[in-house]
C-alpha cells in the first residue's frame, strides 16, 4: 500500500480527522483525532510521519515529556515503518503503546482502509 497514493476517501478522513485534532479545545478530544487519523496513516510514509510531528508538536505543548520523547521515535521510523508495510494494523501511535504492538482497529476505519 505505501507505494501508492493515499486513495482520496482515505487522505479526506485523514485530514479531517488532523484538523479536528488541530483545532479542538481539548486535549483529550485532540488526542483521540490524532490517534485516529494515526491508524489511517499508517500505510503511507508521509502522512504518517507528519501524524507523528503533529503528536510531538501537542505533546510539548502540554509539556508532556515521555510522549514528546517517544514521539521523536516515532517521527525517525514512522517513513521507514510505512514503507516496507512494517506497521502493526490498529496502533494507536501514543508513547503509552508499545512501537510493534499491533491494536483493534475501529469498525470505520478498518472499512475504510480496506476498500482502499
Amino acid at each position: 500500500m505505501s507505494r501508492r497514493r493515499m486513495p482520496p476517501a482515505v487522505r479526506a478522513a485523514y485530514q479531517a480527522e488532523m484538523r479536528a485534532a488541530r483545532t479542538g479545545a481539548d486535549p483529550g478530544i485532540r488526542w483521540q483525532h490524532l490517534e485516529r487519523a494515526h491508524i489511517l496513516s499508517q500505510p503511507w510514509p508521509w502522512p504518517h510521519t507528519r501524524n507523528h510531528l503533529a503528536m510531538f508538536t501537542l505533546a510539548v505543548a502540554q509539556r508532556d515529556r515521555r510522549e514528546a520523547f517517544g514521539q521523536v521515535i516515532r517521527i525517525i521510523v514512522a517513513a521507514p515503518g510505512s514503507a516496507l508495510g512494517r506497521y502493526p494494523k490498529g496502533n494507536t501511535g501514543r508513547a503509552r503503546v508499545g512501537l510493534t504492538q499491533p491494536m483493534p482497529m475501529p469498525a470505520d476505519l478498518a472499512e475504510l482502509l480496506q476498500l482502499a
